[in-house]
């Protein structure tokens, strides 16, 4: 496979994983506004904003309306849902002969549908409604994926591209979460909205309420969202994915995945055996900023090794 493909390929991935994330993130903020003071508003404000690692728009003031705009429909901030949905798309069209003609036509009708929401219209109806229709686009591009694409070396670069944003993802959440928790140390009441709110942003409440039934504890919520290896939001899960699917690039290729899979493979082996009471009695920050820097170092290994890599060890390979 090109390079050129792989690339196009892995961040078509990556960006409909972020858009979708921030759907999520932006969903269940705006629908915690009703049970919240402006004092505990702001406070969530500045969570989602640092979790996403963006700063606060000029004169936004943590002001709902531009918050959500910036986030939503600015399409001078790369880290916009129309943005992220904007680049995976220009990334599909670049590689229209590898995807399937479905893949195609649920990207596009998703675009469409984003780009022809103005924000007003938005605001006036219900946010929710349009949250839903990326969420369930994401992943109904997902579900399209897996059934109309060979699960052959394109498709495990789409995976590795979805695996690593999202366990970065869920890595950044669960540290500006918990930085919080361990530093500010608030009242019972806004606590447990705060850790039902983590758990829906990453679609685990039912999931974590299954496992551990509806105690919401912060403990457990770490050892669900970091350690779980059978909830596909949580860290572990997704290294197990990026592991699996170099291993299955590297075989195809006959390239040695090399730096990348030793990150990988340190990454998975600390994941099985760690255990969260000794995370949570060490820094927790420490840990989770590891974790995020772990996975845009396997990023960059991975792109060096399959896609900037020097022409002539293409022809040695």
């Amino acid at each position: 496979m090109l390079s050129r493909v792989a690339d196009s390929l892995y961040w078509m991935s990556r960006y409909l994983e972020r858009a979708e994330h921030i759907a999520r993130l932006l969903d269940v903020n705006l629908n915690q506004m009703l049970d919240q003071t402006p004092g505990t508003a702001n406070h969530r404000w500045e969570r989602l904003l640092s979790s996403l690692r963006t700063s606060l728009p000029t004169g936004s003031a943590y002001d709902a309306y531009i918050l959500t705009h910036a986030l939503t429909f600015d399409l001078g901030n790369s880290a916009s849902i129309v943005s992220c949905i904007g680049a995976a798309r220009e990334n599909a069209r670049q590689v229209r002969e590898q995807i399937s003609s479905e893949m195609w036509e649920q990207l596009n009708r998703l675009f469409l549908h984003v780009k022809r929401t103005s924000q007003d219209k938005f605001w006036a109806t219900e946010p929710h409604e349009f949250f839903q229709v990326v969420k369930q686009g994401a992943h109904l591009f997902q579900g399209i994926t897996d059934a109309t694409m060979s699960h052959g070396e394109g498709w495990q670069f789409i995976q590795v591209g979805r695996a690593i944003e999202r366990a970065g993802a869920t890595a950044a959440l669960l540290d500006t979460h918990f930085t919080n928790f361990l530093t500010e140390h608030p009242n019972q009441m806004v606590d447990y909205l705060a850790w039902v709110g983590l758990l829906k942003s990453c679609t685990a409440y039912e999931a974590y309420c299954k496992v551990y039934t509806a105690d919401i504890r912060p403990e457990c919520i770490a050892e669900f969202l970091l350690l779980n290896a059978e909830f596909p939001r949580s860290v572990r899960f997704g290294v197990g994915v990026i592991h699996t699917a170099l291993q299955a690039i590297a075989s195809t290729t006959g390239r040695n995945a090399g730096r990348a899979e030793r990150l990988v493979g340190r990454l998975h082996a600390a994941l099985d055996y760690d255990q969260v009471e000794e995370i949570m009695n060490g820094s927790m920050h420490s840990y989770m900023e590891n974790i995020q820097r772990q996975c845009s170092q396997i990023h960059t290994a991975l792109h060096q090794i399959y896609i900037s890599y020097p022409i002539d060890s293409s022809l040695l390979a």
